[in-house]
């Protein structure tokens, strides 16, 4: 949010409180508690009508450090919390001379200056890492009193760039010469996220818009650190866009806390990171194979599905997962986790008869409930439902008619929800594709009485867990696997997510992968997309380079909307294409477990951003269009449809995983592969 008119004057309506200088420093129990008035404390008189802001500076773990900027502190705390891990026997230093007062967790720490112009610095060493600089840290009021929406999406109108009405917290931090943003979550825009305004909003938008099914409100640069922002809520942040060489971020309210992470590396960042916000478990071999869909809207019964699995091992292309989109219920129906008897009468064998061709099954869930659904009347009368204000449930005919939402706050209501769930698990379904969750109400009532837009983020975290942790329950650890769309911050311990829908072109093929890299690089170890696209038919270019892509990925599903994705649908070619790369996938399958180990252990993603791999090559940050899968593969997919590739090889020496011939890096190269190939490569001889 832009709360100023130039870099001189603040938007009209905007009242500023900047910290102008720590007047007042000591140490409070682990940490360091500093207190900044909004004017030099020069006599008494100056501490009259004056706004102080508490910073509290605290370590949860070791080279990580919680900064809590407060105003009013007596506020009634109605917010949901991410579930964030500390270590109780790592204690942070506190030292307090008359100039300067420090804070340190391990190689990092702050230095505040005392009774001067208000400069944290973050230091490594004698190192200076960011800064606070003149007017970073602030409470800002908007005295604006025209009526406002909550959803902030749409909160806007044309022209109007106005911050709403109300209090925020604001905070800054200084950007380096040639220092790159990353991260926010799976992000379809620039892979480098300087320049923007982006609001941490879960919205289903697509994944041609600069909105995000995955809102994640921690970034990382390539100087060593990274920043999380530790509110459920909608986050704005100015990347570069307000102040060209700060990144600011803003939330409404009385109080902002987030954790300044030091690497220095961009892996140790990431390490840092999910130990404070947890790692994904592992997952089923099984589950980095090949998924086949029904896709979304095309009609399929017994006889599609078993043609289509058929059809797979008569090709001879290994199948590891069948999926049934959303119309293996009823329309209308849903959610109510009972099969189309119209279609398939006894869904019990279809499974039993699927299985025994060594294939799993999974199917599509959302938390919606439509009216028409068997669980509707029992769920409202038993008020497992979200509310309006009135009491009523909250309802919508957007997706399906009469929709309600599940209250995943009521434990009630999560076990009933899990145990209708359970039903369709007992009947051998082995994954879940839980889709849907951002288009939560952010004026809804919930069973805790939690505030409904701090809940809308959260909203899919619970949603997720809840259906994850009953699959680790009925099925072991181990065996759980989900197909996520939306996220928040610790949802990468619910695996698998996937990137949304996407059009049938090329151009969404590659804002496709700069948001599996911008996932990647917020705390997430595993990624899937639609092979081919979702919304259209691909052309057989298109569908053979992205076969190519997808089985390059850490998870690979074939999906689409309203046509099938099976490849003799496309072309002759495509079958080749599809066989040739699930194979190469299957042979590199040990290379794959030894990488999702590391995904466990540290945190580190299969899909890795060639920064990650090559933190100390100028040309790595810059590059959005290849990546390394695991350590040691270089994968660049090829993005049009005159088969040319122009890629970066970093230094060292790399042997190409197809045609086996050798090359030295430091250097770009421009090439023609054919279908059956791609720049593929793996360091060394």
């Amino acid at each position: 949010m832009k709360f100023t008119n130039g870099y001189w004057l603040v938007k009209e309506g905007v009242e500023p409180h900047f910290a102008a200088t720590a007047a007042e420093a000591h140490r409070e129990g682990d940490g360091l508690m500093v207190y900044a008035p909004d004017k030099p404390i020069r006599t008494r008189g100056d501490t009259l009508n004056t706004t102080e802001l508490t910073i509290r500076y605290t370590s949860p773990l070791k080279n990580i450090i919680c900064v809590r900027i407060t105003h009013f502190k007596g506020q009634v705390d109605n917010a949901p919390h991410f579930e964030l891990q500390k270590d109780e026997a790592f204690k942070g230093e506190t030292a307090i001379n008359a100039d300067k007062a420090v804070f340190n967790a391990g190689d990092l720490s702050v230095h505040i200056p005392l009774n001067t112009s208000w400069n944290p610095r973050f230091q490594a060493g004698e190192k200076i890492i960011s800064a606070c600089g003149t007017r970073s840290t602030a409470y800002m009021i908007s005295r604006r009193t025209d009526s406002f929406p909550e959803d902030p999406i749409t909160a806007f109108p044309a022209g109007d760039t106005r911050p709403p009405p109300g209090t925020f917290i604001k905070e800054e931090l200084a950007l380096g010469v040639g220092e790159y943003v990353y991260g926010l979550g799976e992000r379809f825009g620039p892979f480098i996220k300087n320049g923007q305004s982006i609001d941490i909003w879960n919205a289903d938008g697509g994944t041609a818009s600069d909105q995000s099914y995955k809102n994640i409100p921690f970034y990382m640069t390539n100087k060593g650190y990274g920043i999380l922002v530790n509110t459920t809520g909608n986050v704005q942040f100015e990347v570069a866009s307000e102040k060209t060489s700060r990144v600011q971020f803003s939330v409404g309210g009385e109080s902002l806390e987030y954790y300044f992470i030091y690497g220095p590396s961009p892996k140790q960042v990431l390490e840092r990171y999910t130990a404070l916000t947890g790692r994904p478990p592992l997952l089923d071999a099984a589950t980095f194979g090949l998924w086949l869909s029904t896709s979304f809207t095309t009609p399929y019964d017994e006889k599609t599905v078993m043609s289509f699995i058929d059809g797979m091992a008569e090709r001879g292309i290994p199948l590891d997962v069948f999926h049934f989109d959303c119309f293996w219920m009823k329309e209308f129906h849903w959610t109510d986790f009972c099969w189309d008897d119209a279609t398939f009468p006894d869904p019990a064998a279809l499974i039993r008869r699927i299985k025994a061709k060594g294939v799993k099954v999974s199917v599509w869930i959302n938390s919606y409930i439509a009216q028409r659904s068997r669980l509707f009347e029992e769920g409202w009368h038993k008020n497992y439902f979200l509310k309006k204000k009135d009491g009523s449930v909250y309802q919508t005919d957007m997706w399906q008619s009469g929709m309600a939402l599940v209250d995943f706050t009521n434990p009630a209501a999560a076990q009933w929800y899990t145990e209708k769930l359970g039903v369709i698990l007992d009947q051998g379904v082995d994954f879940i594709k839980t889709d849907f969750g951002e288009r939560i109400p952010g004026d809804a009532v919930y069973y805790n009485a939690q505030d409904p837009v701090l809940m809308h983020n959260y909203y899919t975290y619970l949603y997720n867990k809840t259906v994850f942790e009953f699959l680790e329950r009925k099925k072991g650890k181990g065996q759980a696997c989900l197909f996520a769309r939306s996220a928040t911050v610790g949802s990468q311990k619910f695996p698998v997510h996937w990137g949304g829908d996407c059009e049938s072109t090329f151009e969404a093929m590659a804002e496709t992968l700069r948001g599996g890299l911008s996932l990647c690089l917020s705390g997430f170890s595993f990624w899937s997309h639609d092979i081919g696209g979702f919304e259209g038919t691909p052309d057989a270019a298109l569908f053979k380079r992205w076969l190519a892509f997808g089985l390059l990925s850490s998870h690979s599903r074939l999906h689409g909307s309203n046509s099938y994705r099976v490849p003799w649908n496309i072309d002759e070619e495509s079958v080749s294409v599809c066989k040739f790369f699930v194979e190469l996938k299957k042979s590199l399958l040990p290379y794959l477990l030894e990488t999702q180990q590391e995904a466990h252990e540290k945190g580190i993603p299969l899909l890795r951003a060639m920064l990650l791999e090559f933190p100390d090559d100028p040309l790595c940050p810059l590059l959005d269009k290849q990546y390394m899968l695991g350590p040691d593969i270089l994968v660049a997919p090829v993005f049009s449809a005159d088969n040319t590739v122009e890629y970066y090889l970093p230094p060292g020496q790399w042997t190409h995983l197809i045609d086996k011939r050798k090359e030295n890096g430091s250097k770009w190269i421009k090439e023609k592969y054919g279908f059956l190939s791609m720049p593929l490569w793996k360091r060394g001889s």
